[in-house]
């Protein structure tokens, strides 16, 4: 099970989970993440530490491994398509690299990568308030 408790704070809300990491988020505040970034963050953190280790798996570590996760609001409360661009360098000499990553990377974005799943889906969300 996935679990993180969000708080209003003196300093505005931060998340936390049961390992003790937390992060800041807000509005349109410095030093802080929306809620939609941290979505978006999610989402590409998801992909790339699944993508990552199994390409360097099949023998094929790449040298840079970096993506950018951008959405553009449709309606005030709705995104619109979300859109995932990697940022790659394969190394010298690997004529496979390439070919490999690409194969890794729309397996676990179609199959592997539960944040990309839960989107695409649309999983139940259950609202559990108080007395």
């Amino acid at each position: 099970m996935a679990l993180v408790k969000v708080e209003r704070t003196d300093d505005g809300f931060v998340a936390r989970n049961d390992r003790g990491a937390e992060v800041a988020m807000g509005g349109d505040e410095q030093g802080v993440f929306t809620p939609v970034e941290l979505l978006l963050a999610a989402l590409g953190g998801c992909n790339i530490v699944t993508v990552e280790p199994l390409t360097a798996q099949r023998g094929h570590r790449l040298a840079r491994l970096a993506m950018t996760v951008q959405a553009e609001k449709v309606e005030p409360t709705l995104l619109g398509t979300i859109t995932v661009t990697y940022d790659v360098e394969y190394p010298e000499g690997d004529e496979k690299a390439a070919e490999v990553f690409r194969a890794v990377a729309q397996r676990v974005e179609d199959k592997y990568c539960t944040v990309s799943r839960a989107l695409r889906e649309k999983s139940e969300i259950s609202l559990e308030l108080p007395e």
